[in-house]
């Protein structure tokens, strides 16, 4: 589905600053979201699979070995691990399951895995199942979907103009290809990026077209969290509507995409999800995410319950990736769960917990310094 606004109208957009206007914005943004989607939702839960000693440079991230900033780890789960992980996220209502690794790719080791994983998902839960394991090829692509994946997610993460302050190791043409892989295996694909990482709104708004020509599937919106000892760690959180301003111009600018709010809401956003969430979103990440903690599920829920919209589990998922709760567009009841009751607080189901799963090292004095843009 083509832009509904051009770069320069969007970049006029990206100028409003009263509050009136932005809110006029997001009515237009959320005529846009139910026109396309109705009251459906699309929930998403994730659990970090393998954390920590990344070798590359993304300036965003703590796991990087160039942040000198303590690393998070934890070796590949075993495939029973994650099943227990997306257990309890059906059981919070979530509609699907990302297994989420770091660094560019994974060994065949901690790739078979993933495989068993994803197997295992499939024949136990309900649940859509995802995966974000770093570049791979056509082949990988296609075991992934073998196994039960069903969508891929890999990230442009910003701006192609912006892109070499972002990462040097990790190439943009690099993540394109991975992209054009997970679509010839035949799998749906999941592109998005970060706000917030010094990028001018030229560059937002770039990007947002630059993902309209990518075409995905879903499109996660993540906000930059300032980590302490990694390259951006010194930069402010954004303004509350700042954040809904912008998902409602990624919102017209492409259409026809999943949005879901990721990283960094509960810290950027504040009392303002419910709102961001007329700006055009489809759902969010529920639970807790990589390295720091969410929301409560019910919190989560309410959010979109409040504008009419249907969160109820839905009864094909494990064979139509798309969300399909639109009310009345299916018929029968929602299947069994491990948990019959949606569980309200994470406490209530053993849920991705960073702050009790991951180890913290400390890095040695050698931290290597960020390489330059230009090298």
């Amino acid at each position: 589905m083509p832009p509904l606004i051009t770069q320069a109208e969007a970049l006029e957009l990206g100028h409003l600053t009263e509050p009136a206007d932005i809110e006029a914005l997001v009515e237009r943004a959320w005529e846009v979201r139910t026109e396309n989607f109705g009251d459906s939702t699309d929930m998403c839960s994730l659990v970090n699979a393998k954390s920590g000693g990344c070798a590359e440079d993304c300036g965003f991230c703590a796991q990087s070995r160039f942040a000198d900033a303590d690393t998070v780890m934890h070796a590949m789960m075993e495939p029973e691990q994650i099943l227990e992980h997306a257990k309890a996220a059906e059981a919070a209502g979530a509609h699907r399951f990302c297994m989420v690794t770091q660094g560019q790719g994974l060994s065949k080791k901690d790739f078979q895995k993933i495989l068993e994983g994803a197997e295992l998902v499939a024949e136990k839960t309900n649940l859509k199942r995802c995966a974000s394991i770093g570049h791979m090829s056509t082949e990988r692509a296609k075991a992934l979907k073998d196994a039960g994946i069903q969508r891929v997610h890999h990230n442009v993460e910003s701006a192609r103009s912006y892109y070499p302050e972002v990462s040097t190791t990790v190439r943009y043409e690099g993540r394109l290809r991975t992209i054009q892989a997970v679509k010839e295996a035949g799998l749906e694909t999941c592109v998005g990026g970060i706000l917030n990482l010094g990028e001018t709104e030229e560059q937002r708004v770039e990007m947002a077209f630059e993902l309209s020509e990518i075409n995905p599937t879903s499109v996660p919106i993540n906000l930059l969290i300032p980590k302490k000892g990694t390259k951006f760690g010194e930069r402010e959180v954004m303004e509350p509507m700042e954040v809904v301003k912008w998902i409602a111009i990624f919102r017209l600018i492409i259409p026809g995409a999943l949005f879901r709010l990721c990283g960094g809401r509960v810290e950027n956003l504040g009392e303002l999800h419910g709102l961001a969430v007329k700006a055009g979103l489809n759902g969010v990440m529920m639970g807790n995410f990589l390295t720091t903690l969410g929301a409560e599920p019910a919190d989560d829920r309410a959010m979109f319950e409040e504008l009419g919209l249907n969160v109820a589990r839905q009864p094909d998922n494990g064979s139509n990736p798309r969300p399909d709760n639109r009310s009345g567009w299916l018929e029968g009841d929602s299947p069994a769960t491990p948990m019959e009751a949606l569980i309200d607080h994470q406490d209530e189901a053993p849920m991705w917990d960073p702050s009790t799963q991951l180890r913290v090292v400390k890095k040695d004095k050698r931290t290597p310094k960020y390489p330059t843009a230009a090298a």
